[in-house]
This record gives C-alpha cells, sequence and structure tokens, in this order.
C-alpha cells in the first residue's frame, strides 16, 4: 500500500511544477519575507493594516515634532534591524540565483537581509534602512554613524527599551519627543532622512525603470510575502499581466493580484521554497 503524499509536501511541488518551463524569474518580495527574522510586518491577511500606518514624507518633514518622534523610535528600533539575520526565504532566494534562476530581485523591504544572504542581482525597490540622505545637499552617509551621533545627543534615551514595529521603527510611547535631540547633516546643517522611500514620496524613476526592464527580459514573475496592497509594488504583478507573463504569488493571506496569478500558494514561504527550489 504506498503512502498517502505529505500535505506539507504539495504547494512545495506545485511551486516546482509551475517553475520548471522558465529558465530567468523576476521575484519581487514584501514584508512578509521577514517576519521569521523578527522583522514584523505592516498587514494581516486580508491585506488590512494591522496598525497606524507609517509616517508620511511630508509630515516627516514638516513638523518638527512628527520628525523628532521618528527618529526617537527609530533609534530604538535600528539595533533589532542591524542584528537581524537571513531566515530561510532570503537563502532560498539567494541560492536559486547563484543558479541562474532569478533574473532579477525587486525588494520592497528595506531591511538589506536579501544582500546579507547572499543575493547579488537586487534592486531595493524602497530604499534601504543603513543609509542616511540630506534632504537639502543630498549628501549619503550610513546610518550607524547616525546611531553614534543619536546616543551622543541623547544620552538619556540609550537604554530605553520598545517593542520592535516593522521597519526599524519602536513602539516607544508615553516619552516627551519634544526633548529629542536630532542631529543636523555635518556638511551643511540639512535635515537627515533614512534613505528609503516614504508614504507619499515617488519611488525614484530610474529605480522602477530598471525594474520594469528587468521584468520584460523575464520568462515568469514570481511574488513572496507581499500583499501588493501598496500600488509600487502591484504596479510589476499588473505590468506582467499586461504582458504575458505567467506570474505566480507565495503569500499568507489575500493579495492585490490574486486575480492576475497563474499559481496562488498560501504556505509558509521559506519551507516551500526550500522545497520547491532546492
Amino acid at each position: 500500500m504506498s503512502a498517502l503524499p505529505n500535505p506539507t509536501d504539495l504547494p512545495a511541488d506545485a511551486l516546482r511544477e509551475w517553475l520548471a518551463p522558465f529558465r530567468r524569474v523576476f521575484v519581487l518580495t514584501g514584508a512578509g519575507c521577514s517576519t521569521n527574522s523578527g522583522i514584523p510586518d505592516y498587514r494581516d491577511a486580508d491585506g488590512q493594516w494591522k496598525r497606524t500606518p507609517p509616517v508620511t514624507y511630508q509630515a516627516f518633514t514638516g513638523d518638527a515634532r512628527v520628525n523628532a518622534r521618528y527618529w526617537a523610535r527609530s533609534f530604538i528600533g535600528w539595533p533589532r534591524i542591524d542584528d537581524a539575520k537571513p531566515n530561510g526565504v532570503h537563502l532560498a532566494l539567494a541560492d536559486w540565483e547563484s543558479r541562474g534562476g532569478v533574473s532579477m530581485l525587486l525588494t520592497q523591504n528595506v531591511d538589506g537581509l536579501h544582500q546579507r544572504a547572499g543575493s547579488r542581482h537586487v534592486i531595493d525597490l524602497h530604499g534601504r534602512l543603513d543609509g542616511v540622505v540630506c534632504l537639502q545637499c543630498r549628501a549619503e552617509s550610513p546610518r550607524a554613524a547616525l546611531q553614534a551621533r543619536l546616543a551622543d545627543a541623547n544620552p538619556d534615551w540609550v537604554h530605553l527599551d520598545a517593542t520592535t514595529a516593522p521597519d526599524g521603527d519602536a513602539d516607544l510611547d508615553g516619552h516627551d519627543f519634544t526633548r529629542f535631540t536630532v542631529p543636523a547633516c555635518e556638511a551643511c546643517g540639512g535635515m537627515l532622512k533614512p534613505d528609503v522611500v516614504f508614504f507619499g514620496e515617488n519611488v525614484p524613476k530610474d529605480r522602477a525603470v530598471r525594474a520594469g526592464e528587468a521584468l520584460k527580459a523575464s520568462d515568469a514573475m514570481l511574488v513572496v510575502g507581499s500583499s501588493l496592497m501598496v500600488y509600487s509594488g502591484f504596479r510589476f504583478a499588473r505590468m506582467a499581466h499586461e504582458a504575458g507573463i505567467p506570474l505566480a504569488i507565495l503569500n499568507r493571506g489575500r493579495t492585490r493580484a490574486d486575480e492576475l496569478a497563474a499559481l496562488k500558494i498560501e504556505e509558509e514561504a521559506g519551507a516551500v521554497l526550500s522545497a520547491a527550489l532546492g
């Protein structure tokens, strides 16, 4: 009597079979890829916000208290991003790339974990938290340097702790953020901002164009760990559909592109990818 198939193997088998005809796959990843690295995501299984939406660019630049609140919470939350380790999703995709299976990896994440895992062909759609940019002179600097300056300017905040929140944020409530000092650019005295795309900002055009060209040169598209509720990511799924490029989605919960996908798998991404791509 033959053994029944293990139900946990079936999604990986389905993905492996779907990927088999394609030589070069364009991969788009989102926050669900990094949850097993200790970085929370923003949305629930229905694609709705789990928490207050992130600060907008307009509020960050236009309200000094919002700016100080952002940097105070980020000051507490950044070390957890800096210490995070790649998980099975990042490692499986990096290994697949090393064997020629990935044409380009476009990530909505800002944590740099794909690169830490060894992926080389990566476009950081929304930028990276490990960089800082001056909004006046455009000087760039490492986040580690700003973290040291923040600690020097705010010694009373150094030993505070808070619950980890998405994208290097921390739930630091009940504090007077007007007492938090935010350093200015050392080159010109301008306002500093993490080198990421805030809500209310546009993805740099050259970045979007490069990603679109990589997609058009690919045989298929695979979405991993993203609800695609943000248009900057969804537009690539729509672009694939309009170009006749087959689309598969591996994500727990509803996505904005479910109706466009030839295959949808709602399972833990790391286990499925490790089995399907191994």
